[in-house]
């Protein structure tokens, strides 16, 4: 089958590919979260996730090879096996989770998170950097897999764990670009057994391919050049972004 051609479909689609590829590039944290959204503007949302997976994958293939040699291991172990559980739990409950109360759940952990950083900030003390805490990594790794598989809002639960590490930017980067390769990989499988990869998904997503290494190379760039400083306030500030417009979705879906 043809590929969507609806102009008003690619001129959100687009932007949301830039958008995600700049974030799996390492810039801008959750910023990956606003593609689906973005689309579902046009499209519903399950179709928009179909469509942005395959893409996902090759801007994760394009990171792992800017990045490879730079992670936490440590990070990766702690998070790694619980956010493939989370992805089980995902998958053996997709006929009964509501998409619109885990956006709006996610929303609401992201805005408190910048809230208890905006705290601690007036206090001082937010130079000292937080110490790997397993049972922290276990519940917040699972609930990122979790998350990623329903509407691939993994980012604010990781974040919440490996922020208060405060690691160097392309460490903190490298490590998220493997932590969500393997997530995405896993996930293909499911939703190929889901539908989601039909023939109209997957042309749609091949027009918009080119886009995702260019993004992403960019995203690469902007990690390197930045301060480390600043690199974290854009990330809170994505965050707070992300944050209202999950709760806007999740709050208005549900009123519905």
């Amino acid at each position: 089958m043809s590929p969507i051609s609806d102009p008003m479909f690619y001129a959100v689609a687009v932007p949301a590919v830039i958008l995600a590829g700049l974030s799996k590039g390492g810039f801008g944290g959750s910023m990956a979260m606003l593609a689906v959204p973005l689309i579902a503007l046009v499209i519903s949302p399950i179709q928009a996730a179909g469509i942005m997976l395959p893409i996902l994958v090759l801007m994760d293939v394009v990171g792992l090879i800017a990045y490879r040699g730079h992670y936490d291991r440590k990070s990766l172990w702690i998070l790694v096996p619980p956010a493939l559980l989370g992805i089980g739990v995902g998958w053996a409950t997709a006929a009964l989770v509501n998409e619109a109360f885990v956006r709006l759940l996610v929303g609401s952990m992201s805005l408190i998170f910048v809230a208890d950083y905006l705290w601690r900030k007036r206090r001082g003390g937010l130079d000292k950097a937080a110490g790997h805490n397993r049972a922290k990594g276990s519940f917040w790794g699972a609930v990122a897999g979790f998350t990623s598989f329903v509407s691939h809002t993994g980012g604010p639960p990781f974040q919440l764990y490996m922020v208060p590490l405060r690691l160097e930017p392309t460490l903190f980067a490298g490590t998220a670009v493997i932590f969500f390769a393997v997530a995405n990989t896993v996930k293909l499988v499911p939703y190929f057994f889901l539908g989601q990869f039909d023939m109209t998904n997957l042309a749609t997503a091949a027009v918009l391919l080119p886009l995702a290494p260019l993004a992403t190379l960019f995203g690469v760039w902007l990690v390197k050049v930045v301060k480390p400083d600043f690199f974290y306030s854009f990330i809170y500030i994505m965050m707070v972004i992300v944050g209202v417009k999950l709760i806007w979705d999740g709050a208005t879906a549900l009123m519905v």
